[in-house]
């Protein structure tokens, strides 16, 4: 398969498995909740009534009163434990190495599918200026949404797209599926396209 490089009348060969897999929405959407859901904290936690400190006297007479309470620090009052606590827990969903490839290579090969894969020779700025970056992109018509992704990003580039709302560089030790499918656009470097497809094949 080749891909055209913006810019340039070459363009660039690639490996069918990895830029022409044919798409598979389960897969994807089970690799893109799975990394998700690894980036969650799962702290959350609440007491339950054997843990809320406070005294255990009984305050109230057994008959006479209406209801019969032990003590204050039961679920039905304010301040008391909850009933059904939640407690730390792990979100972590187990996907094996080859799904996680698969899902990869499916949604890089739907992105070219539908054009949003802009191939460029490299991707550097002049300057750490956001209105060179946004010019470049303009060029490219690649202004909504875009990810750029660099074999080494450099600095200059990282500190032009800061202030930027929306846009998103990463290295390609550092590209993962949400990244892919939240962006609108793609932006590889060549160098970029041929670690990834070393990575996937």
């Amino acid at each position: 398969m080749e891909l055209a490089v913006v810019g340039s009348t070459k363009t660039l060969s690639v490996s069918d498995d990895v830029f022409g897999r044919e798409f598979s929405e389960d897969l994807v959407h089970q690799v893109v909740v799975a990394y998700r859901n690894a980036g969650r904290s799962g702290t959350k936690a609440q007491l339950t009534r054997s843990e809320v400190r406070g005294t255990t006297k009984k305050f109230k007479k057994q008959k006479g009163g209406g209801a019969r309470h032990g003590d204050y620090r039961a679920p039905i009052f304010i301040g008391g434990g909850v009933t059904f606590a939640a407690k730390p827990r792990s979100f972590e969903q187990k996907v094996n190495r080859k799904m996680y490839r698969a899902a990869m290579c499916a949604i890089l090969s739907e992105l070219n599918r539908q054009d949003r894969l802009k191939v460029v020779e490299d991707f550097e700025i002049a300057q750490p200026k956001t209105k060179l970056l946004i010019s470049k992109l303009n060029e490219m018509g690649a202004v909504k949404r875009p990810l750029i992704v660099t074999e080494e990003g450099s600095e200059a580039l990282y500190l032009a797209a800061r202030n930027i709302p929306y846009v998103q560089i990463r290295d390609v030790q550092g590209l993962d599926p949400a990244s892919l499918v939240g962006a609108d656009h793609v932006v590889m470097t060549a160098n970029a396209i041929k670690q990834v497809e070393e990575w996937l094949a």
